[in-house]
């Protein structure tokens, strides 16, 4: 079982950053891959970055490749998404994830409750 918790969300010009934040409780966060996802009103959830326990692979949505960072801390049991060069299509609720990392990450049904990110033009 693990609970999860993001922050750093919020409301930025087109161009700037944000860096989230999901903290995570258990003992067992080093064991799990995680995930940020991002859904937009009436679209479907998609997945952005990913990165396995160990933090040494990592996945990247096309659509972000290049301007986002996906990292972890296992000590501090949080996992972080670096956005710079936001655009206004980046707008959406930003989820956090713990799941599985074989080939490609596969999400269990752990998700934080969400934080809005909003990229005004």
């Amino acid at each position: 079982q693990v609970q999860l918790v993001e922050s750093g969300g919020g409301t930025v010009q087109a161009g700037g950053s944000l860096r989230l934040s999901c903290a995570a409780s258990g003992r067992t966060f080093s064991s799990y891959a995680m995930g940020w996802f991002r859904q937009a009103p009436g679209k479907t959830r998609d997945i952005v970055a990913a990165i396995n326990w160990r933090g040494g692979t990592t996945y990247y949505a096309d659509f972000v490749k290049g301007r986002f960072t996906i990292s972890r801390d296992n000590a501090k049991n949080t996992v972080y998404l670096q956005m710079n060069s936001l655009k206004p299509e980046d707008t959406a609720v930003y989820y956090c994830n713990a799941g599985g990392y074989g080939g490609s990450y596969y999400p269990y049904n752990y998700w934080g409750q969400g934080t809005q990110v909003t990229v005004s033009s």
